[in-house]
Order: C-alpha cells, then sequence, then structure tokens
C-alpha cells in the first residue's frame, strides 16, 4: 500500500523578523533558517579552502583595513569605502582584498586567496549588504585561465552542498534541480562578450543602460540575458569605463576592458578580471578613469618592481547562497545583521 506523504511549505526566513530589534538574536537562534545557514557556510568555508589548495593556491593572513580601496575607482563605481579611524590613524576598512592579493601572488606565485569580511557604505536592499562574505582569489595567468578556475571553483560549491545538504535542502526548500545542473555541468559555462550581450538583449527597454562614455546591463537585462542564452553565463570584455581602472585594457583602443562577470540566479555573482602588467599601460587606465595616481603610487611601482600577470575574482557568498536556497533577499542570509544597525544593539543584547 503507497503511503501518502503531505507536502510540507518550504522553510523560510521568520515571517516577523526584524534584523534592528534588540532582541532579535533570539528569533535568529530559533529559527532552523538559520541553522541551514550557518551549516551551508560552514561547506562553502572548507570547499573553498579545498578547492583552493588543490589548485595549487595559498591562504594569506591579510588585514581588514586598508589606505588604498578599491571601490571609489572611476566612473563605474556605485559604491564608497567606509572611513575608520584606528589608533589615531584615519585609514578604511576593506572593501576588497584584491590589491593585497595580487601583493600576496608575488609572495605565493601559484596564487592565493581569501574569504573574508568585505565592508561597502552603500543601501542595503535585496541584492546588496554593507558587510558581506567575500571570497576572492588571485591567480597567475589571464583572463581565461580565471574563468576556468571560478568554473571548476562554483561547480565544486554546488557538488558539496548537493552532498552535505542536498536531502535537507530538497525538503526545506523543495526544488535543489538548479543545483544538480550546477553540478552537473561538464562543460565550461556559456561565454559572451557584452557587446554580443548588448546585441542578446537591447531590444527590451531598460536592459541595457547608457552612462555616455560607457554602457552596462541592468539587473533586468542580466537576467534576460541568462533566459535567452543560459541560465549559467559569463559576460566579458565590458566597456573600459564601465569597470575600474585596474583590469586590464581589451583592445589596442583601450575600447573594451579584460573583465567579466559571471551571471546566475539574481545576476551578476562573480565579478573578474585580468590586471594590467605594464606600468605605463596602467597610468593610462587611471588618467582615463579620472583617478588621483598618487592614491596608487605603491600599486603602479609594483609592476615594474615585481612585474607578474595576474587575474583575480571575487564572489559575495550571501548573493550565491541566496541563489543555493531560491531566495530572493540578501538581507536574510547573514547569520548576524549588520542593516541599518542601532547604536543600543551591542548594549542590548547582553540585557535579559
Amino acid at each position: 500500500m503507497t503511503q501518502l506523504v503531505t507536502p510540507q511549505p518550504p522553510l523560510t526566513p521568520p515571517a516577523t523578523f526584524d534584523s534592528n530589534d534588540p532582541r532579535a538574536f533570539v528569533t535568529a537562534l530559533r529559527s532552523p533558517w538559520y541553522t541551514l545557514v550557518a551549516d551551508l557556510q560552514d561547506t562553502v568555508q572548507w570547499t573553498t579552502m579545498k578547492y583552493a589548495r588543490a589548485q595549487g593556491l595559498k591562504s594569506l593572513p591579510l588585514p581588514l583595513t586598508t589606505r588604498t580601496v578599491t571601490c571609489p575607482t572611476g566612473f563605474g563605481s556605485d559604491t564608497e569605502a567606509v572611513k575608520v579611524n584606528v589608533n589615531g590613524v584615519d585609514t578604511y576598512l576593506q572593501d576588497s582584498m584584491q590589491y593585497l592579493l595580487e601583493y600576496g601572488c608575488r609572495l605565493a606565485p601559484g596564487g592565493c586567496y581569501t574569504l573574508l569580511p568585505s565592508f561597502r557604505v552603500e543601501t542595503p536592499d535585496a541584492t546588496h549588504l554593507t558587510q558581506f562574505t567575500h571570497s576572492e582569489a588571485e591567480i597567475p595567468g589571464d583572463l581565461d585561465d580565471l574563468m576556468r578556475y571560478v568554473d571548476g571553483y562554483v561547480k565544486a560549491l554546488a557538488s558539496a552542498i548537493l552532498d552535505r545538504h542536498g536531502d535537507r535542502l530538497a525538503t526545506a526548500r523543495g526544488d535543489i534541480s538548479h543545483l544538480e545542473r550546477m553540478a552537473g555541468h561538464s562543460a565550461p559555462f556559456t561565454r559572451v562578450t557584452f557587446e554580443e550581450a548588448v546585441g542578446i538583449v537591447g531590444d527590451v527597454d531598460g536592459a541595457v543602460q547608457d552612462h555616455g562614455e560607457w554602457r552596462s546591463l541592468s539587473r533586468q537585462g542580466e537576467r534576460l540575458l541568462m533566459e535567452r542564452v543560459s541560465e549559467f553565463v559569463w559576460m566579458h570584455h565590458l566597456d573600459t569605463l564601465g569597470v575600474p581602472f585596474y583590469q586590464a585594457f581589451g583592445d589596442d583602443e583601450a575600447r573594451t576592458a579584460r573583465a567579466a562577470d559571471l551571471l546566475f540566479g539574481m545576476g551578476e555573482v562573480v565579478g573578474s578580471g585580468e590586471r594590467h602588467t605594464d606600468p605605463d599601460l596602467l597610468r593610462k587606465s587611471i588618467a582615463l578613469h579620472d583617478v588621483h595616481e598618487e592614491d596608487y603610487d605603491w600599486y603602479v611601482r609594483m609592476r615594474a618592481e615585481a612585474p607578474m600577470q595576474t587575474s583575480g575574482f571575487g564572489m559575495g557568498v550571501e548573493r550565491f547562497l541566496m541563489w543555493v536556497l531560491n531566495h530572493d533577499d540578501i538581507r536574510d542570509i547573514p547569520l548576524v545583521s549588520r542593516v541599518n544597525e542601532p547604536a543600543s544593539w551591542p548594549a542590548a543584547i547582553v540585557r535579559p
């Protein structure tokens, strides 16, 4: 006799959860949602380490403060660095470990990686956080080498999550076929140039955003590109002024950059690029982006003192987990929220 199984509603974040409530931590501790997210975060941690080490990369201990930020680096930037004062010294919290990972490649020539918090001044919304977990790596090689590395990395993450949590996710969230498709995707992910992407989605109003000297795809455009091309797609050779100055030129006229975004789920989950190797080309790029070269003097001089071709990427872990969980709001992913945190939070959390 066949036993009927009553379908269970999908596991969701606490319906009335307010991260700014002084007792929000109690709600989180009692929620199966955050227990699941904690386990997924752990799997991302050890899989990242296992994959990176298998590829010859080393983990380096790097500081969370910097005098050289990566985010306000030209016209395409939509965020700012977080200013702090440490022992009387004005500095910034890291918005990315990229520059130090490039430095680290000179010490660990096989490449290096980190999995650390990044901090940015921007308004949190369904796909953006002011503090997030950043999986980053820098490897010797060009953009093609990097895209192959990232292809293998995200597939390894999907496979590990399926192995450790597949049944649990199927029960908790229902459909896990997207994980199965990524893990089982034996071929490289589809690649299209930005110019090709514009041709594919440009017939829809709002899909392509024209900023005058450079263009980008809107979130609508990214999703449309995935619908029309593939659910996992690389968009590469972006407009030069639409990406930061450190991305190498993609053509002799410096109209494009050797930068690439991997789109899946909500859109861009991985951002990546090949770095300038020639100090003079780097200076040209800095000037094109209207950035003050003196702020990046050491970064320019590193090309002359220790020339090396490297490429790197950054992946927001919370965005990746949004996709894993088939969820639509990144603010439900952090185990401890820092979204518009009130000044009273530290005191409130210790009161009975």
